[in-house]
């Protein structure tokens, strides 16, 4: 599991914060304060690879890494990379906090592969479905650039 101190980090472009009269979670910031210059939405990333492939079907925690993966390679083609990234809104099929687990040991793999902290400001949803019937976890992304 993920263990971060109140103020995670201070980049150029942002910094993450738990701020004192709010709770202060392991997994997720309260507040992410943003000082670039360019400002990325990016659409929600799912399990499928480069060629559009499928991957890891039925499998939460393959899916979540895969959608983490693809955010960092979209930031890359960008000139950025997953550290810019402000906030994460996750979306789950049929979510219950028995789910936690697997979501957190698909985050991990994703940030160990991208050597980076995964643990940023988090919104998480629980939906009937997705865009396709495959597709367990859609996660959606807002970043800050220089």
């Amino acid at each position: 599991m993920f263990r971060f101190v109140d103020l995670v980090r201070v980049r150029s472009a942002w910094s993450w914060v738990n701020p004192d009269g709010l709770p202060k979670p392991e997994v997720y910031r309260q507040l992410s304060i943003a000082t670039g210059s360019r400002l990325v939405f990016l659409a929600g990333q799912v399990a499928r690879d480069a060629a559009g492939n499928p991957i890891g079907e039925g499998d939460l925690a393959a899916q979540v890494e895969q959608a983490y993966l693809n955010i960092g390679t979209a930031m890359a083609g960008i000139g950025g990379s997953f550290d810019d990234v402000a906030k994460l809104t996750i979306y789950v099929v049929d979510w219950s906090p028995d789910k936690m687990p697997l979501l957190g040991e698909g985050v991990t793999r994703a940030a160990a592969k991208l050597g980076v902290d995964p643990v940023k400001p988090i919104t998480l949803l629980g939906v009937a479905a997705l865009g396709e019937p495959d597709l367990l976890v859609e996660v959606e992304a807002t970043a800050i650039i220089d």
